[in-house]
C-alpha cells in the first residue's frame, strides 16, 4: 500500500498564529486551511496539520524537525524568529556535522534544528527527527524496521551507528534516514537523561482511502501499542499515529453533515468508514 504520511502537532487554541509565525521563519511555506479545530500548512513542501486540540497535550523535542534552510539569512531569520520566548537547546554555531547549526523549540514548544543547506541536491527540506530516550533507547532500529515492513514504499536512505568511544551504546543508532512516499524520517538514540517521551503532542497522520487500510494499519501499529479515541494510536515504541479516512475532510467541511459525523467519530476508537456516510446522511 502506497501511503504518505504527515505530522500532527497539538496546540492550546493557537494553531493558526503558530502556521504564521513559521510562515515568516521559512521560505516556501503556506497556511492552506484555518478553521476552529485544525490549521493545515506546509513548510518547503512538507505537510503539516496543526491541532488546536487545548492543554492536555504540548509538543516536546522527542519528536523534532530538521530545516534545511537554503541561506544565511533565512537560517538568521528563522533563529530569531523561532528564539523570541522560546528555549535554545543547542546554541547556533559550527558543529562536526554542519558549518551552521542549532536546536531551538519555539514558544509553542515546538523543536526545530535548523542547518545552513546550500547544495542543490534534490531531497526534502524538512524532516521529522524521532528521538529514541528512557526506556526506548536502543529501538531506533527496531522502529524503522517496523516502519519500513509497515508501509510499503519504504526505503532507508543512510544508517550511522555509534562506535566505540563515544559515550552511547555500541552499534545503537547516532542518525538514520527513512523515506516513505517522498517523506523522510530521522531516527537517533540518547543515552542522556531527558525529561520528555513521546506523547501525543506531535503525531503521524495516515490518511485512508478503503476500509481495508484502516484496518491494517490500525492492527499493525496496536499490536503491543495501544488504542485511543478518534483514530488515534500509539504503536509500541510509543510513537502516536492518527489513521483517518480520507473522506473525513469533505464530510466535516459540510456544515449540514458536519455535527452529525463528529457526533458518530466521537464515539469510535477505529474508524468506521461505512458508519460515517451513514450518520452523514440521516
Amino acid at each position: 500500500m502506497k501511503k504518505e504520511i504527515y505530522p500532527c502537532i497539538w496546540f492550546d487554541g493557537n494553531a493558526e498564529a503558530a502556521a504564521h509565525l513559521y510562515a515568516r521563519a521559512f521560505t516556501e511555506t503556506e497556511v492552506m486551511t484555518c478553521t476552529p479545530m485544525v490549521v493545515t500548512f506546509s513548510v518547503k513542501g512538507q505537510q503539516f496539520m496543526g491541532l488546536n486540540g487545548g492543554p492536555q497535550f504540548q509538543p516536546n523535542p522527542s519528536i523534532s524537525f530538521f530545516v534545511h534552510c537554503a541561506s544565511e539569512e533565512e537560517l538568521n531569520n528563522a533563529w530569531q524568529l523561532l528564539s523570541e520566548d522560546g528555549i535554545i537547546r543547542m546554541p547556533l554555531d559550527q558543529y562536526p556535522w554542519a558549518e551552521r547549526y542549532g536546536w531551538v523549540e519555539d514558544r509553542y514548544g515546538v523543536s526545530w534544528q535548523l542547518l545552513s543547506d546550500k547544495s542543490n541536491v534534490q531531497k526534502p527540506k524538512v524532516v521529522p527527527s524521532l528521538l529514541f530516550t528512557g526506556q526506548q533507547n536502543g529501538n531506533a532500529r527496531k522502529a524503522m524496521d517496523f516502519y519500513s515492513s509497515l508501509f510499503a514504499d519504504a526505503t532507508i536512505i543512510t544508517v550511522s551507528e555509534y562506535e566505540d568511544g563515544e559515550g552511547e551504546v555500541t552499534g545503537n543508532i547516532k542518525y538514520a534516514e527513512l523515506d516513505i512516499a517522498g517523506t523522510h524520517l530521522a531516527f537517533m538514540d540518547s543515552g542522556a537523561q531527558h525529561d520528555f517521551e513521546f506523547n501525543e503532542g506531535v503525531s503521524f497522520v495516515i490518511t485512508c482511502d478503503t476500509q481495508e487500510e484502516i484496518d491494517f494499519y490500525w492492527l499493525n501499529i496496536t499490536e503491543d501499542g495501544s488504542e485511543s479515541n478518534c483514530g488515534w494510536c500509539q504503536d509500541a515504541f510509543g510513537v502516536w499515529w492518527q489513521v483517518v479516512p480520507a473522506v473525513l475532510g469533505s464530510l466535516m467541511s459540510d456544515p449540514e453533515k458536519a455535527p452529525k459525523v463528529m457526533k458518530a467519530f466521537m464515539q469510535m476508537k477505529k474508524f468506521d468508514i461505512a458508519a460515517l456516510l451513514k450518520a452523514a446522511d440521516e
